[in-house]
């Protein structure tokens, strides 16, 4: 006998040619769905429940967008038009929609632009794909503490659970083949794939995903934490910052100067307090109103916790991320201090191998590569020669052994020699990979700690001074390559040099 399965009312799809209704249908089918599993699950709960007991079967599937296209897109028209927001196929189209509270802006970008784009209807419609119930309760919902041995045991047979075949990247890695009666994708994540994400943000960086913003930078170091929430806590002492709030881990939010109570209430996250412990890549967001503000990670050192934080990071769709970090100098001619801008990467890290192969090059991106050699100018006063003298562009290798320098001497000299390597360091070819595999622009803007093959290795004494002379001056470039790229405009920045030959349509 078939289990029956209850499931929220029927709603049958929808067609939309406003952008607004289709986001807002997709919003109220979204808040059903998770009701529906929240209150069963209240009412699962309350249940006394034995092993025998007959126990229904629940279920709630995301929304979905759907497109047909009957027409191919005219290529040369394609060629004239932003590098996303189209198919350049006929067939049909989907993609799995989830949180609304974060997303409903960009859905109202992409639903545009396909509009804009075929002239075709969108279909608003409950999916197939259920919503694990994990993923239907709130951020800071803790159940399990709640629930007996037995419940425990069964809530697999009541709920859908996570299932990680689900959440794959076969799109984004160029994997995907789709049945012959399926509809090819839309976008690089499917909703189970996003919701997987937004956890583990959560989890690895110690704030809501609400909070952050759409250019990231990334650093392996404590010290520019410490000068960023200096910096932070000083913008919202400015009544005319263009920042509106800065958040550190635990949510622990701080109001500009001078901010009403209806503009809070408008832009707020969750707020909470300081966590007993830090997280373990630990997430700060000084933020704008439009989103556009920047969040600064510290993902500590090495290529595992890169992959991690930008794997989950890219379901956010941010408009860039940077690298701000410290690597050893390998050329006589580089101090300490100097600035190393990468245009190539040698990919030691070996962390992306499976899912981007090495004979992927990456390439340098000219608007983020522009950015941060003009706020190394701006920021030093340098220009011409004596920019060239502290600031340097070549390749940087990154590694996984964070102790290559005791590698067999001519082992290591040669292969870095090979490449025209001039710096080492064990993150950015990461998450400039990362960046490239799923269409997130990229750039990695270094400083000089040591020279190893030279002889200078950081003493205790030695680090603590550089770190205070350069960290400041680092960041503070970091911050104005932002401000460059966002006043140039997003859409120099979704370049078609990250895009594949059949890509999805969401940016």
């Amino acid at each position: 006998m078939t289990t029956p399965v209850h499931t929220p009312a029927f709603v049958a799809p929808q067609r939309f040619t406003d952008p607004d209704a289709a986001v807002a249908h997709a919003a109220r089918l979204y808040e059903a769905a998770v009701q529906h599993l929240r209150a069963a699950l209240h009412d699962y709960l309350r249940q006394p429940l034995q092993a025998d007991t007959a126990l229904p079967r629940v279920r709630a599937c995301y929304p979905a967008v759907r497109l047909h296209v009957p027409r191919p897109l005219d290529p040369l028209a394609a060629r004239a038009r932003q590098s996303h927001g189209f198919v350049t196929r006929t067939g049909r189209y989907e993609t799995t929609l989830t949180r609304p509270d974060l997303f409903a802006d960009y859905w109202r970008e992409q639903f545009a632009l396909l509009l804009q784009h075929h002239g075709e209807p969108l279909e608003i419609a409950i999916s197939h794909e259920p919503i694990p119930l994990h993923f239907a309760l709130g951020e800071d919902s803790a159940f399990e503490g709640e629930l007996s041995a037995v419940q425990r045991a069964r809530l697999g047979e009541v709920f859908d659970l996570p299932d990680l075949s689900a959440m794959d990247d076969a799109i984004a890695n160029g994997l995907h083949v789709a049945r012959d009666d399926a509809p090819q994708p839309l976008a690089l994540f499917r909703a189970a794939r996003i919701d997987y994400s937004l956890a583990r943000l959560r989890h690895y960086g110690g704030t809501s995903p609400a909070w952050f913003q759409n250019f990231v930078l990334f650093t392996n170091y404590a010290f520019y934490v410490d000068e960023f929430v200096r910096l932070g806590r000083a913008q919202m002492q400015r009544p005319d910052s263009e920042y509106v709030a800065f958040v550190e881990p635990g949510n622990v939010v701080t109001w500009r100067a001078g901010l009403g109570a209806g503009e809070r209430a408008r832009l707020a996250g969750p707020e909470g307090s300081a966590p007993p412990r830090m997280p373990q890549m630990p997430a700060y967001h000084l933020v704008r109103a439009d989103r556009s503000g920047i969040t600064l990670v510290n993902i500590g050192v090495g290529p595992s916790n890169a992959k991690t934080a930008t794997d989950h990071i890219a379901v956010l769709r941010p408009h860039a991320w940077l690298m701000l970090g410290h690597c050893a100098g390998l050329r006589h001619s580089q101090q300490l201090g100097d600035y190393v801008l990468a245009h190539a990467y040698v990919r030691e890290d070996h962390v992306l191998d499976e899912e981007l192969p090495l004979w992927v090059p990456i390439p340098a991106l000219a608007e983020v590569q522009q950015a941060l050699e003009g706020a190394v100018a701006d920021v030093t006063g340098l220009q011409g020669a004596a920019l060239k003298r502290v600031l340097r562009t070549g390749t940087v290798a990154s590694t996984d052994n964070r102790n290559w320098e005791l590698l067999p001497g001519a082992v290591a000299q040669r292969r870095l020699s090979l490449s025209r390597a001039i710096a080492l360091d064990m993150e950015s070819a990461t998450i400039a990979a990362n960046g490239f595999r799923f269409r997130v622009p990229y750039g990695t803007l270094l400083c000089v700690s040591d020279k190893p093959l030279h002889g200078a290795i950081k003493l205790p004494g030695m680090a603590d001074r550089f770190y205070r002379e350069r960290v400041d001056q680092h960041l503070r470039i970091g911050l104005r390559a932002v401000e460059r790229l966002r006043a140039a405009g997003i859409d120099q920045l979704h370049s078609r040099k990250l895009r594949s030959f059949d890509e999805v349509a969401f940016q």
